[in-house]
């Protein structure tokens, strides 16, 4: 039988989050096991229910989706964030990816997509519609955008820091997943900045996705 995926819908509009469950639940093994309005229900909801994947808005009253994402990667790791917006924007994008989301998608996807992107997530992977993919590569089509130095060499071991750091984990998860201390983790992100000219946590976002180590849809 197949595992069926249990889904958290927080939106501020409830007839969105209406057509949302029928297309999830329509077109692919998901269950809806709860649905908030804002980032704080999103929390609270999490921790009693414990959804595999929270699909998210961002501008939300009391609490907006960016700030609920960073809680919730800090305080439940194993449950995916999904984002699920109106805003076409890189900036979001590249600050809920630093936050801990797991995948960025647009209102507009078609019902087929959006299950695409709860499944890729559920499964460890990350996932970005076609439009957002387009929205954060563009800076990088216009010679003189991207920041940093683009043709130094990361060791293999910079890159997977690098990769870990891009999809939003801290130094102490990091050193827990890589079997190093946390230290060592610290003199690699500065090794990091340091070849590539590049400090700032979205300027090393950026350059992770130019580089492919962070995988787009």
């Amino acid at each position: 039988m197949t595992q069926r995926i249990r889904v958290l819908l927080v939106d501020d509009h409830p007839l969105v989050i209406d057509g949302i469950q029928a297309r999830l639940e329509d077109e692919g093994d998901i269950d809806v096991v709860g649905r908030g309005g804002n980032g704080q229900e999103a929390i609270t909801l999490s921790q009693q229910l414990q959804p595999d994947v929270v699909l998210m808005d961002i501008s939300m009253p009391v609490m907006n989706g960016l700030e609920a994402t960073r809680i919730l990667s800090q305080e439940s790791p194993n449950i995916r964030v999904l984002i699920l917006s109106m805003h076409d924007n890189r900036e979001y994008m590249v600050q809920l990816i630093q936050a801990g989301a797991k995948g960025y998608i647009l209102k507009d996807v078609s019902a087929a997509e959006m299950v695409k992107a709860v499944e890729t997530v559920y499964h460890g992977g990350t996932y970005f519609s076609a439009s957002a993919s387009q929205t954060l590569f563009s800076s990088f089509d216009q010679p003189g955008k991207a920041e940093g130095r683009q043709d130094t060499q990361l060791t293999q071991r910079e890159q997977t820091v690098l990769k870990l750091l891009a999809e939003g984990h801290n130094n102490k998860e990091i050193a827990r997943v890589l079997g190093i201390s946390v230290r060592t983790v610290e003199t690699h992100r500065q090794n990091i900045k340091a070849k590539l000219d590049i400090h700032t946590a979205a300027g090393l976002t950026r350059y992770a996705i130019e580089h492919n180590l962070v995988q787009l849809s």
